[in-house]
């Protein structure tokens, strides 16, 4: 059987508030494309379908557009939430999912059953995904207490819960005929982030090792960290990665969605196929004059100017580098911490000394600057 294996899309992302919607819509065709030209028997999303739990109207009509069009290819269709999705908002889509015969899981509820995804592909190859959505620290402990563990259990960590979770879902692979996949949204240990993820669910409680997958599971596609990768367990694990760069610490992520091919009796074949689409994300450097003279890169921008800081430095930014989205001073020109303001003795001293101190330790010598705070306080403190 064919599998294409995709995650962490991020519908509704704004970078820098820019919206990138219409990229959201090049990249997904794409992905559709992919879809219709390779004709997987199965398609994965492995979570983070949304960038938020409260999807605009937009952001809902084009993931499930997305879902909609991933069936049509004839392909079976199964995904799961991620830690931005909201879990219960996506269970209350699965009438709908149901209807246009997609698979849709949202959350861990009380029957590991529930969880468990049959299928035949069109060969007549039988297979079985384990599909795990997101949980968070509370609701692993919830998820391991409605499958009746001991008391015990319930008190162990992040990974051993996950762990239990896991081996109660694929109990039943056992069939050596059966093609049994897992599919999870989480972070293993020992992967490589890919720059845009959310920190909280990403540090080492949340971690897992990738001991916690079955020997006797064909293939793991996982979602959460936005970089594509091979993670060493005791059978094939892999990141898809995201199939656009959602921040700036993801520019050098190559974008893609994965591609397997397996049976019951052979081992995974891995592929790699990039998605375009979306709009590059650059970093740039340099003075203003520096700037001014070099051929502006294409696509969202990250700046860092060596200038010192004043008014009107990012509007002056701005005008040479349209695309800029982010804007900063260089850190090496910036004083280390721990001086100015910081060591200043704050008892006694005023607004205006404390702001003009602050204002040193940053190296902004801007009269303008202290000129239009002394207005607005004066306006406040009437």
């Amino acid at each position: 059987m064919k599998i294409l294996h995709t995650s962490d899309w991020h519908v509704g992302k704004v970078l820098k508030g820019r919206s990138r919607a219409e990229e959201h819509k090049q990249v997904l065709a794409q992905v559709i494309e992919i879809a219709r030209q390779e004709q997987p028997d199965l398609v994965i999303v492995a979570g983070d379908l949304y960038d938020s739990g409260a999807p605009t109207p937009e952001a809902t009509r084009l993931v499930t557009r997305a879902l909609t069009a991933l069936r049509r290819t004839g392909a079976d269709v199964v995904a799961i939430g991620g830690n931005h999705d909201n879990g219960p908002a996506l269970d209350a889509l699965r009438p709908w999912a149901e209807a246009a015969g997609v698979t849709l899981r949202g959350s861990v509820r009380d029957s590991p059953a529930d969880l468990i995804v049959d299928g035949v592909t069109r060969d007549g190859e039988r297979w079985q995904v384990a599909a795990l959505p997101f949980l968070s620290q509370r609701y692993a402990v919830r998820a391991v207490e409605m499958y009746e563990l001991t008391a015990a259990e319930a008190t162990q960590t992040y990974a051993d819960h996950l762990g239990r979770l896991v081996a109660r879902l694929t109990e039943g692979f056992t069939e050596p005929d059966r093609v049994h996949l897992v599919t999870a949204h989480l972070t293993v240990t020992g992967a490589s982030v890919g720059g845009g993820e959310r920190d909280a669910h990403t540090v080492l409680g949340y971690a897992v090792p990738a001991t916690v997958f079955p020997g006797n599971a064909h293939y793991v596609a996982l979602g959460h960290l936005h970089r594509a990768q091979r993670v060493d367990g005791p059978c094939p694990v892999r990141y898809s990665g995201s199939p656009i760069a959602v921040d700036f610490g993801e520019q050098e992520n190559v974008c893609s969605v994965t591609l397997v091919e397996v049976t019951a009796t052979a081992a995974a074949r891995v592929r790699e196929v990039p998605v375009a689409g979306a709009v590059p994300l650059r970093t740039v450097r340099g003075t203003l004059a520096e700037l001014a003279e070099a051929t502006p890169p294409e696509g969202w921008l990250r700046v860092f100017v060596r200038e010192q800081p004043r008014a009107g430095l990012r509007e002056e930014v701005q005008e040479l580098l349209p695309g800029a989205l982010e804007i900063r001073v260089d850190p090496e020109l910036l004083p280390a911490p721990g001086g100015g303001a910081r060591a200043a003795q704050r008892a006694g001293r005023s607004p205006r000394q404390l702001f003009a101190d602050y204002l040193d330790s940053r190296g902004h010598a801007d009269d303008e600057v202290r000129e239009l705070f002394d207005e607005l306080f004066e306006e406040v403190d009437r």
